[in-house]
């Protein structure tokens, strides 16, 4: 690296360095400063320029000055957005919640009803791992739903409620999938037969249904000899039941090709059976 262009660097960092220190020190100015009035005017001015941090930090300082004041519930409102605007969910999901407990009737009430539930919603991680603000991404939007009627935010709510069941259906899917592909086929039948019914609607249902049996034909064959008939023959009516409830499945042909081997292993072990007794 050239002298010059190091000179150029080091000038940089401490350009950087120096802007960021007076920042502090603005800050710690501002925040210092006795006159509420004041310091509300300036987080008014962060917040508008979506400088959610500097607002979030000169709002709680304000907050003592103007909680009896008329001002208190647009300070806490902004207050509140600050956390959501700074991805911070589950703090914004408490303020919210707070806001709708202080200000019950709030003209802004609906909106705050439904940015707690948005809250969760946002929480909601990728389908393998925990969905339990998944499901309270749920409950709360469809309490939002049934407490507010005709809001207009309702279409939006009834979207996000589809896309959190599809993302636990995704999840129960690759849970009982797991199962087939270690080989745990008992488990998996069971997952999947579950998964089918909590998702009776879904439009991988009939694949479910066919996944079910495929395990309960591969946990038959495993099983020991004076259990296969009796497994086998789980697995046809299982096969049966498939075919009156998928008729135009184009998975059909598969669970009749289980089917028949499922019938052809029964009378083979039905056959062993009887030349045993003999």
């Amino acid at each position: 690296m050239s002298i010059l262009l190091r000179f150029s660097v080091l000038s940089m960092i401490f350009l950087s360095v120096g802007l960021l220190s007076g920042c502090g020190k603005s800050m710690s100015k501002l925040l210092k400063n006795p006159d509420a009035a004041y310091k509300l005017r300036m987080a008014e001015q962060f917040f508008a320029k979506k400088s959610y941090t500097k607002a979030q930090q000169v709002y709680e300082d304000i907050m003592p000055f103007y909680k009896t004041s008329k001002e208190f519930e647009d300070i806490y409102y902004k207050y509140a957005y600050c956390a959501y605007n700074l991805y911070d969910f589950m703090n914004a999901e408490n303020l919210f919640k707070s806001y709708l407990e202080i200000f019950p009737t709030s003209t802004r009430a609906e909106e705050i009803d439904y940015m707690r539930a948005y809250c969760f919603y946002k929480q909601s991680p990728k389908a393998a791992l925990d969905q339990t603000n998944t499901v309270k991404a749920m409950g709360m939007m469809q309490t939002f739903i049934n407490t507010h009627p005709g809001s207009p935010r309702n279409k939006e709510a009834s979207e996000i409620i589809d896309q959190c069941r599809a993302k636990l259906e995704a999840k129960e899917f690759m849970s009982a999938q797991l199962y087939y592909d270690l080989g745990q086929f008992r488990a998996a039948g069971v997952a999947f037969t579950s998964l089918l019914n909590a998702f009776p609607e879904s439009v991988r249902a009939d694949e479910y249904k066919l996944m079910a049996i495929r395990s309960y034909f591969q946990y038959a064959e495993m099983s020991i000899e004076e259990k296969r008939v009796e497994r086998f023959e789980q697995v046809v009516n299982e096969c049966y039941e498939f075919t009156d409830r998928y008729p135009e499945s184009k998975l059909r042909k598969d669970v009749e090709t289980i089917l028949n081997n499922s019938q052809n292993n029964i009378k083979t072990l039905k056959n062993e059976q009887v030349k045993t007794a003999s």
